[in-house]
């Protein structure tokens, strides 16, 4: 595996990343870059302000053994106490849980007054079936049994809604609490009917549909993808595209990406507040260094003016990148770039139309990007992050292709 490279641009964007998240330690910012802590330490050295100092070093280097077993016990307590807390509520109002009956409230009322009338008799007037009410009754240990397995089930689909800032759905849930090694397995159709009692709706956004102005004087390159965004293994087929940020101010910001059509991992990104062709330059030039060479693979894109610049088609053959390119003013030729830009405004902007400004725009998308790679679980790998379908799928079996 070759080693990876990283522009200067991109270290001091991982170290502003970590000065900017009070409470992260350089373990869990390394994590989410894809990265090992002594190189995340070195950047820090190198480019720090030294703003955290202190709290990295009191989070990253505790003082004793007993000190980190002694915080990790209080860890649990308050984490079960949360647990406690909000199972004790679910519990209380256990018999609303799956929304009121008329049918059940009969069958209660039938059960609490049995010993003053006969069970046939309130059945006459109530106009039930006697047969129905005792199925009811017998049940009724597994109905309290599986209430109470939903209400504990509730709260950790809470939990884990909540950490994704509400961006998951029932089956990126149900993989995230599939690999949690103290829970119990669970069917993606159970989670969705307990997310849809605890009225949780993962977040959705329709997007805006911008074309590509294209440059018809320079070259034209032919589709070698034909809407075939697959590969066999790793580092044979990129796509790529430019999408603008829109900054408060009335600015904008762009963001340039080449994704691996095997992986649908974001191997070379850039950020800046121009649309020249340095920027798709930079995109490449980080994708080189993640994969260690780029020779024979092909990049397909839009026919974006950057695209079909002299200087692009310079860079490529440097590469040793074959470029293709899909038709003029079709979407749905570059779709899996599309995707993605749609999924990361969708996830970081949300309710908001701008950023703040360009500082917070280039934060916030340098996070996204980073942990798309390492913890975003991606509904194409398995629900596993690209970086890890990667590591445990290499090569696309022929059988399954």
């Amino acid at each position: 595996m070759p080693s990876k490279t990283y522009s200067e641009e991109f270290k001091r964007d991982a170290v502003a990343l970590y000065e900017s998240s009070p409470g992260a330690s350089i373990q869990t910012i390394a994590t989410d870059l894809g990265d090992n802590r002594n190189t995340l330490q070195n950047w820090l050295k190198k480019y720090g302000t030294g703003a955290r100092t202190n709290i990295s070093t009191t989070s990253d280097a505790p003082s004793s053994a007993s000190v980190t077993e002694a915080e990790r016990i209080r860890q649990l307590e308050r984490e079960n106490a949360r647990l406690r807390e909000e199972r004790d509520i679910l519990r209380k109002a256990a018999k609303y849980f799956g929304g009121r009956d008329e049918l059940v409230i009969r069958f209660r009322f039938v059960d609490d007054t049995r010993h003053d009338h006969s069970v046939k008799r309130m059945c006459e007037i109530l106009k039930l079936n006697r047969s129905s009410y005792y199925k009811w009754k017998s049940t009724a240990v597994s109905r309290r049994k599986r209430l109470f397995n939903d209400a504990i089930r509730g709260v950790r689909v809470k939990t884990v809604f909540t950490q994704e800032r509400g961006c998951y759905g029932a089956k990126r849930i149900t993989a995230e609490l599939n690999d949690q090694p103290e829970d119990l397995k669970v069917n993606h159709k159970r989670v969705a009917r307990i997310m849809r009692s605890l009225k949780l709706v993962g977040y959705t956004k329709k997007r805006k549909v911008t074309t590509t102005v294209a440059d018809i004087i320079k070259t034209v390159f032919p589709d070698l993808v034909g809407r075939k965004f697959t590969a066999l293994r790793p580092n044979r087929t990129y796509v790529g595209d430019i999408t603008y940020l829109p900054i408060q101010d009335g600015s904008n910001m762009y963001l340039a990406t080449v994704i691996d059509c095997y992986s649908r991992r974001l191997v070379g990104f850039a950020i800046a507040d121009h649309m020249r062709t340095s920027l798709v330059q930079d995109a490449l030039h980080m994708a080189k260094g993640q994969r260690g060479s780029l020779a024979g693979a092909i990049f397909h894109s839009d026919h974006g003016s950057v695209y079909t610049s002299y200087a692009f088609q310079d860079t490529c053959q440097e590469l040793g990148i074959r470029q293709s390119m899909g038709a003029i003013g079709t979407s749905a030729d570059n779709a899996l770039a599309e995707s993605f830009n749609a999924a990361l405004k969708r996830e970081v902007l949300q309710d908001s139309k701008t950023f703040a400004n360009q500082v917070q725009c280039r934060r916030d998308v340098f996070r996204w990007c980073t942990r798309y790679n390492t913890v975003r679980r991606h509904s194409w790998c398995k629900y596993l992050a690209p970086a890890v379908f990667e590591e445990r799928y290499p090569v696309i079996l022929k059988s399954a292709s």
